[in-house]
């Protein structure tokens, strides 16, 4: 099939590669424009863009699909349309401008966790059984009907970076069979059943840690909050970035009245929880680099409070 792609991230590009691999002819590929990265703040093109470029696939950087990517996509004459973490809605005329129309590949299975942060809100919430999906894009946020699916299962505590960077390669089989279905006729799509949710877009004060939650709850929304927006907790009336955590064996230490207590325990950093403890691997207090967790507490003197 000739094929248009739109993705900007590091993960859409799994889904591209695989699309170019299964020996469709992608005719173009949509991306946001250059980003401003680092502390120089550098002009840097999406990882999108630079994969697109490797290939030798003709690109066009916009940041919303409008008038002009309309019309370089009407010029393409593409079959389908497949979007991948574009960071944009497709609407009318380009909606139904490809032959097939358009196909999403979505990291949850639909109707659960529609939205912008599927992974990182399933993680939050305690799931570990995670999906993908492909449907049919319409202009209702997320609702077409499904052409294939997919899940496996991830560790508790997976972060969402590592969670979501698997699930963009394990997403491109259901990817590729949609492709494959819609180009014999053998798939049509089915409605989607089920109750919806919806994955609210995340922002800084979405990584605060309560402290006074169970264990289980506190890893799973430090997963969902990693690496970004971060998950942090306060010391000293200041945000101290966690990094990097993971469950501990010293559930002897945990307790309730000594929640929020961080201790060194055979060299390792532990914070204490009402039900449980977990190691502070690397942390990140304000205007720092981070460092090793243990390091920073024992330039606490070896004990600390965290809110």
């Amino acid at each position: 099939m000739r094929i248009l792609f739109a993705g900007t991230p590091e993960f859409a590009v799994p889904s591209l590669r695989a699309v170019v691999s299964a020996g469709h002819e992608v005719v173009g590929v949509i991306t946001r424009e250059d980003a401003p990265l680092g502390r120089k703040r550098v002009l840097t093109p999406s990882p999108v863009a630079l994969a697109a470029e490797e290939l030798g696939l003709p690109v066009l950087k916009a940041n919303r699909l409008g008038a002009d990517a309309t019309e370089w996509a009407a010029s393409l004459e593409a079959d389908l349309g497949v979007i991948v973490a574009y960071g944009g809605l497709v609407r009318e005329p380009l909606l139904s401008l490809p032959a097939h129309g358009w196909i999403n590949l979505h990291f949850s299975e639909l109707p659960r966790w529609r939205g912008a942060a599927p992974v990182q809100r399933a993680l939050e919430a305690g799931e570990q059984n995670l999906g993908v999906t492909v449907f049919r894009l319409v202009e209702a946020l997320d609702a077409g009907d499904v052409l294939t699916r997919d899940a496996r299962e991830f560790p508790a505590g997976t972060p969402a970076g590592a969670a979501l960077a698997d699930l963009a390669e394990f997403g491109t089989g259901a990817l590729v069979a949609a492709i494959t279905g819609l180009a014999d006729g053998s798939l049509s799509g089915e409605p989607q059943a089920g109750e919806a949710s919806y994955a609210h877009k995340l922002g800084r004060e979405d990584g605060r840690l309560d402290l006074s939650r169970p264990t289980r709850e506190v890893l799973a929304k430090w997963a969902g909050m990693t690496p970004e927006p971060g998950a942090y907790a306060h010391y000293d009336e200041q945000p101290l970035k966690l990094h990097e955590v993971r469950r501990a064996a010293d559930d002897a230490a945990a307790g309730a009245d000594g929640a929020g207590t961080v201790e060194l325990i055979d060299g390792r950093a532990i914070l204490r929880l009402a039900d449980g403890s977990l190691e502070l691997v690397r942390v990140q207090p304000a205007g720092k680099a981070a460092m090793d967790g243990a390091a920073w507490l024992r330039g606490r003197g070896g004990s600390a409070v965290l809110a």
